[in-house]
């Protein structure tokens, strides 16, 4: 059998015909991409038009348009309301304080279960709150890691000024002993160790040994000791006193801070 085609049925624009018919000498360009935006305008109405709603597109257009009317006196419970003396737009309440339009409606369209966006929102507070926490452990440890910087920064000044308060020391120990004629110290770090020396023998090396055990704070303040007992001399101050009694009337104290 053949098939015809109506005269109210519409082309399709992208068919052979079509294309033959458009495409002649002398029609310009303009007039033809017109007629082909005409036809698919109105290729795509008439699908629409033919297209059959699904049930949940019916639903919502019946009740949009239910929600959209105004309630009537066929309704009871507006029919009891102007029994009360209401009136169409005016605010509930005995002096008008309450709401003019009806509680608007939540309709639920998707499949997810009840509870399940107030599950997600949940979850996204949670995924919130975490990252704060990680960004405020992260400054945290930022400021620690600052601070431990501060404090070994501060102490290898305090170490290198307390190196230079030993040497100082060490010399001043040096040139008083020898004023003295003391030849030997009372302990080997009491002096200053010449750039070049002897090898020495076994017992030196042990009590070097035994020196290296001591910290630079605690050289410092057993040399200082010593200075101010033998010597009444105190490295801070720079001076050298008469005697013991003329040392601890005069001399702020027997360390750098009682001097500052």
């Amino acid at each position: 059998c053949v098939l015809t085609m109506g005269e109210d049925e519409e082309e399709d624009y992208m068919s052979d015909l079509f294309i033959k018919q458009d495409v002649r000498p002398g029609l310009p360009m303009v007039r033809r991409v017109k007629e082909a935006i005409q036809k698919e305008e109105k290729q795509k109405e008439a699908n629409e038009r033919n297209r059959q709603k699904s049930v949940k597109e019916e639903e919502k257009e019946r009740r949009d348009l239910v929600l959209k009317s105004a309630l009537g006196n066929e309704n009871k419970g507006f029919a009891l309301l102007q029994k009360m003396g209401y009136k169409s737009g005016q605010a509930l309440g005995k002096s008008g304080e309450g709401i003019v339009e009806p509680i608007p409606l939540n309709i639920k369209t998707g499949r997810s279960g009840l509870g399940h966006e107030e599950f997600k929102k949940r979850k996204a507070e949670e995924k919130l709150e975490n990252y704060r926490q990680k960004l405020h452990m992260k400054k945290q440890a930022n400021e620690q890691a600052a601070d431990q910087f501060r404090v070994r920064f501060k102490n290898k000044q305090e170490e290198r000024k307390m190196e230079g308060d030993l040497r100082k020391s060490q010399r001043a120990c040096q040139q008083l002993d020898m004023q003295k004629d003391i030849d030997v110290p009372k302990e080997t770090w009491y002096w200053l160790e010449p750039e070049e020396e002897d090898k020495k023998d076994e017992e030196d090396k042990d009590d070097e040994c035994t020196s290296s055990d001591l910290s630079v704070s605690e050289k410092l303040q057993l040399l200082t000791a010593y200075l101010r007992k033998e010597h009444f001399y105190c490295i801070w101050c720079g001076t050298t006193y008469e005697d013991s009694e003329d040392l601890s009337s005069n001399c702020p104290g027997d360390s750098a801070a009682d001097h500052d």
